[in-house]
């Protein structure tokens, strides 16, 4: 065996490890995002139930106004009625005061509806609130499962990670910058053993030559078409 071989072999275990636990905790996040897509639409309809509050109270205060400055205006009517003398006057203003009377009522009837729209307004905004509510704690469960499995899907990533540093410091600084190159690269691995005559990544055949080295040990060679490093199991 390639005395360069085992350490290698080391630091590749050290990465599949790093990568496992990479792809574990990505696949976690399909779940997750699910869970807070539910949050998000109970929040959406919580949000636009306080817009209708909202709305439904700025329609009441605006009719409020209206039928403030409608009394102010009857009011002065019925004051001018007192001092006019002309009967065609009086008649113009008894009409006026008619017709107030009757846009107030309606305004008035439009007040008491607006009351009724807030109060319908609040009601579903609680119930939205209660069913926001009723998600998060239907949640809860799954979310701590979740994190658990984060938390100890982290802490193996941790270890990895300080395992592949310290079995970098073994590997040949050469061959360690090699090896990194190819790891950036489309294979799965950077170290693959001999297929038979064959390359165990691409299945190119290695020439006699250079698998007669690899299968002593001599050297680790890189395959000619893919790349990667190969060596000979033993």
């Amino acid at each position: 065996m390639h005395p360069d071989l085992e350490p290698l072999l080391v630091l590749q275990n050290a990465d599949v490890a790093v990568t496992g636990c990479d792809a574990r905790l990505k696949a976690l996040e399909p779940e997750l995002k699910a869970l807070d897509d539910q949050i998000a639409a109970a929040e959406r309809v919580v949000a636009q139930a306080r817009a209708g509050i909202q709305a439904a109270l700025d329609r009441r205060d605006g009719l409020e106004g209206k039928i403030a400055s409608y009394r102010t205006m009857q009011e002065q009517r019925r004051q001018r009625l007192e001092w006019v003398r002309g009967a065609k006057e009086a008649s113009t203003l008894m009409a006026e005061l008619d017709l107030a009377r009757s846009v107030l009522a309606k305004e008035e009837a439009e007040f008491m509806r607006s009351g009724d729209a807030v109060g319908e307004a609040e009601r579903k905004t609680s119930e939205a609130e209660n069913a926001l509510d009723k998600v998060r704690e239907a949640q809860a469960a799954q979310r701590e499962a979740l994190a658990g499995r984060r938390q100890e899907i982290a802490a193996e990533r941790e270890a990895a990670v300080k395992a592949r540093a310290d079995a970098s410091r073994a590997v040949n600084p050469a061959l360690l910058a090699r090896y990194d190159r190819i790891r950036r690269g489309k294979a799965a691995l950077a170290v693959y053993p001999l297929h038979g005559s064959s390359c165990g990544n691409c299945f190119t055949a290695v020439p006699t030559q250079r698998k007669a080295l690899i299968q002593r040990g001599a050297t680790i060679e890189g395959c000619e078409a893919c790349g990667v490093l190969l060596y000979a199991k033993e």
